[in-house]
């Protein structure tokens, strides 16, 4: 009877998330969300000329105030896959789901409580704060959409090579999370920073996945050495 070889297969590893690591990344991750959120409020525009295909505009450049810190949110969350696994990272993603929702409900009730006789500046506190939950509601659905996108196409990949192709594994599933998040945050938020055309809607959502993809490709050397580290001090991993 004859047998036929098989391979080996892969040693996949990832490390107990009852750590003080783990805990010091799920507060920095969630402190991202909530912070993003408020800075999204503020539509950007970089006016770097006039410039349009068709009914698509191409310059200016519109953004958010979001768009300065979110990046690290998936960077973070790259690191807890890679790390602790799917599991941990849906942790992550339901946990900062919950402390941005308890932003918007802290915003929302400061909003509708009446002012002090001396406080004079309601109508720029709502003009800011108001918002808030509006792009509490995209980011909710965009973030949670593409960061799960993002930790279920890393970990599968890391499944099939374990430790072998790291860089392959952050790029791919960062290309796939913030395609899904970015299209589902400008689809919900456009209204609330001002974008009324679709050609600004384009721009919006195109510069998104560009510049977030971008910020993170150019950070990953400095991905990869922090999850390098984390897994050489991890006594569980």
């Amino acid at each position: 009877m004859s047998s036929q070889a098989t391979s080996p297969k892969p040693d996949v590893r990832f490390a107990s998330r009852g750590s003080s690591y783990f805990d010091v990344i799920l507060a920095l991750f969630c402190v991202v969300i909530v912070v993003s959120n408020i800075a999204a409020t503020k539509g950007i525009e970089f006016d770097l000329g006039t410039w349009s295909i068709g009914s698509v505009q191409i310059l200016p450049i519109v953004t958010d105030g979001g768009a300065f810190l979110f990046p690290l949110a998936y960077i973070l969350g790259d690191v807890i896959s890679e790390v602790y696994g799917f599991k941990a990272a849906r942790r992550a993603v339901l946990t900062g789901f919950a402390m941005a929702l308890l932003a918007a409900g802290t915003f929302w009730l400061v909003e509708q409580a009446p002012g002090a006789s001396f406080y004079e500046n309601q109508a720029a506190f709502e003009a800011v704060a108001g918002p808030v939950g509006q792009i509490v509601l995209a980011s909710v659905i965009g973030y949670v959409c593409g960061q799960l996108t993002n930790s279920y196409v890393l970990v599968r990949m890391k499944q099939r090579t374990a430790e072998r192709g790291l860089v392959a594994r952050l790029a791919t599933s960062t290309g796939f999370g913030e395609l899904v998040d970015t299209f589902l945050f400008c689809a919900i938020a456009a209204s609330a920073i001002g974008i009324t055309t679709g050609g600004q809607f384009v721009n919006y959502f195109v510069v998104g996945v560009i510049y977030k993809c971008a910020v993170e490709f150019l950070v990953m050397p400095i991905t990869i050495a922090v999850i390098a580290a984390i897994k050489k001090r991890e006594p569980t991993y």
